[in-house]
């Protein structure tokens, strides 16, 4: 609660996921409050219910009424919300989203680069710029960044391409979804699922990475996989692409918002390891239009996503223009 010798003050910007929202405005009624309006939950269209694979029933069902509860109250008291991407913002309810405006964090699309020279260590490994280093990173290693459909790729990924080098980035907790039970995680069900069908001599796991050489990563893949359910875009797919990467990623609603098939990476099936097997193949083997689909992945970035040029002075803007309402 605010003091009485101490000022308002002139604007008040909140995630309202976890509650944060809930008594903000019965404390400041006069100041100006945007919403970070990350993600709506819905039962139908998004990420509940897409995987039969991981089906939540009706349990899962009532905790995801319970998680619009705190979104549905501060939609009601926010002035002005941000969305970063189109999707995103076309989940929340419709009479809601005239206040909400789509404004992505922004991308550092001059620290995050195309760069030639650059080498990186992985363990017994020292990757180069022409390698075939094939790169899938996620915060954790679970199914909603479709980790299970990028291991189960691997066997026909190492028939196809022998000479592949899979680097794989990420921790073993649940970020999202279905928790495990305690020293279990997906990684270790995937290896004991695979067994000897997956060389792991040709795949490396590094766990988390420290910034430097996570983006060092990016810049020596030779092809990049992203896969997600329809839900929050990762930062890492627009990071990928503006290092130039060449990406395959999954045919799904947030990417495709993002990614042009054939234009600026190549989508596939989400839940066809065989087909994301054949195209990551197929960008090893040098297809003729790597060159012109990983420039126009980093333009994409450059012209929509860019944090100096594009994205900080719109949020900028977007939080002048609210708190000047008071």
């Amino acid at each position: 609660m605010l003091h009485e010798s101490q000022a308002a003050p002139d604007l008040i910007v909140v995630h309202p996921g976890w509650g944060e929202a809930m008594f903000v405005r019965s404390e400041f009624p006069d100041t100006p409050l945007v919403g970070y309006c990350e993600f709506f939950y819905r039962a139908r269209g998004a990420d509940f219910g897409f995987d039969p694979e991981y089906a939540s029933g009706a349990a899962g069902l009532h905790r995801l009424q319970m998680r619009k509860l705190p979104h549905l109250l501060a939609l009601d008291d926010i002035d002005a919300g941000i969305c970063p991407t189109e999707w995103q913002r076309a989940q929340f309810p419709p009479a809601f989203q005239s206040k909400l405006s789509v404004v992505h964090e922004g991308i550092d699309t001059e620290a995050l680069a195309p760069r030639s020279a650059v080498e990186l260590t992985v363990g017994d490994w020292t990757l180069r710029s022409g390698d075939p280093v094939v790169t899938y990173v996620a915060r954790n290693l679970e199914p909603y960044r479709g980790f299970h459909t990028f291991m189960r790729c691997l066997p026909k990924l190492q028939e196809l391409s022998p000479q592949a080098r899979v680097v794989i980035v990420g921790g073993d907790e649940v970020s999202y979804g279905t928790r495990l039970p305690p020293g279990d995680s997906y990684r270790e069900r995937l290896l004991k699922e695979l067994g000897d069908r997956v060389d792991l001599s040709r795949v490396r796991f590094t766990g988390r990475l420290p910034y430097a050489s996570y983006t060092a990563l990016l810049q020596v893949s030779a092809v990049h996989a992203y896969l997600t359910y329809p839900f929050v875009l990762s930062w890492s797919l627009l990071e990928a692409m503006a290092s130039g990467c060449a990406i395959v990623a999954s045919r799904t609603a947030p990417v495709e918002e993002v990614i042009t098939d054939g234009v600026s990476g190549w989508l596939v099936d989400f839940f066809d390891p065989d087909e994301l097997a054949r195209q990551l193949s197929s960008v090893l083997a040098g297809r003729p239009d790597i060159a012109a689909v990983r420039a126009a992945a980093r333009r994409t970035v450059i012209d929509q996503y860019d944090l100096r040029r594009q994205c900080l002075p719109a949020a900028l803007a977007l939080l002048d223009r609210v708190a000047a309402r008071a």
